[in-house]
């Protein structure tokens, strides 16, 4: 890095561009920086930290971000609601990217859109010393453009509003990519769980179709028990996949265990 050359490297944008597939994990359980270590131990690109439906705190979220940035996987957050107070905040303490739910039209993309970039497209804070940096100070005309550029926009499709609604969401300036919350849009669908029903693969066919055409990206979400669907939406075009929560892992390994020992001859 020289000094008129500020880095900032995501490889989940990296990847996306390659129209490589990008594994990614969620942190909802571990509260410290060994659920970054675990992610890049284990091969993910990717981890989010889910301020939705967690206890953490920002501050976890914080170190949890840092610890990931050093270790190449890219650093995500699901925020909690669409507000400064969450997006800026998780922003300047590391991640590279909002997860954002409660988004059903264009008006709340570009309102996220503006509390997430720098002017002249958002309104983001600049807040020097920041975590990507290393926490070295750049020039706003320097740092700002390398730090929007790494950083991801990533409204969530989990209501039939919001599907409704998906082309002009797309159409956003500075929104990257949309994740479907499949187990939230079945449940609006009036089909709780039926993720084999056609009503959902009409839905991420209609996505990915529509956010290839401007040059975007489909994340999968909640399909962590349906990996012969997820290879399916892969084959389809989408590229982001969120496999499950640290949570989920650490029950399914538990459970695994447990029959595992339960079933051996006495």
């Amino acid at each position: 890095m020289t000094a008129s050359a500020p880095v900032v490297v995501n490889r989940v944008r990296e990847k996306l561009a390659r129209d490589e597939v990008v594994a990614s994990m969620t942190a909802r359980l571990v509260r410290g920086i060994e659920v970054a270590q675990i992610a890049a131990s284990t091969g993910f690109d990717s981890l989010y930290v889910d301020l939705e439906h967690g206890p953490l705190t920002i501050d976890v979220t914080g170190q949890i971000c840092m610890a990931a940035l050093a270790l190449g996987v890219t650093p995500f957050v699901r925020v909690p609601a669409l507000t400064p107070e969450f997006v800026g905040r998780v922003l300047d303490a590391g991640a590279l990217g909002i997860i954002a739910p409660h988004v059903h039209g264009a008006e709340d993309a570009r309102a996220l859109v503006r509390m997430a970039r720098f002017p002249p497209l958002g309104t983001r804070s600049a807040a020097g010393h920041l975590p990507q940096f290393g926490f070295r100070a750049w020039p706003a005309k320097v740092g700002d453009p390398v730090l929007d550029a790494a950083t991801m926009v990533i409204p969530m499709i989990e209501t039939v509003e919001a599907l409704r609604n998906a082309e002009e969401i797309l159409a956003v300036p500075g929104v990257d990519m949309v994740l479907v919350g499949t187990n939230d849009l079945t449940a609006e669908l009036g089909i709780p769980g039926e993720f084999d029903h056609p009503e959902v693969r009409a839905a991420y066919a209609r996505l990915i179709q529509v956010a290839r055409g401007c040059g975007k990206h489909v994340g999968i979400g909640g399909l962590a028990t349906r990996p012969d669907l997820t290879a399916e939406f892969v084959r389809m075009g989408a590229r982001y996949v969120s496999t499950g929560t640290d949570l989920g892992f650490l029950i399914g390994a538990c459970a695994a265990k447990a029959r595992e020992v339960h079933a051996m001859p006495t």
